[in-house]
């Protein structure tokens, strides 16, 4: 009887070993798709202003339109 206890005990403590470490993993996973996605945005973001004739302003994070050449 005390074996069938203690094997039940060292089972349901694996188990939720195993589901607190997929929580974490999940977390982590999902915190590197959020990252990857922020990432494709910002690089979307600088394509889409060189494209359009702009100059991005790495220190400012956006695009600042060129201005008009002087003598033009």
């Amino acid at each position: 009887m005390g074996a069938a206890i203690a094997g039940a005990l060292i089972w349901l403590y694996a188990e939720i070993r195993d589901q607190g470490a997929r929580s974490a993993t999940s977390k982590i996973e999902r915190q590197n798709n959020e990252a990857r996605n922020a990432a494709d945005d910002a690089r979307s973001a600088y394509d889409r202003c060189l494209d359009g004739g702009g100059l991005w302003n790495f220190g400012a994070g956006r695009c600042d339109r060129s201005s008009p050449r002087r003598g033009d």
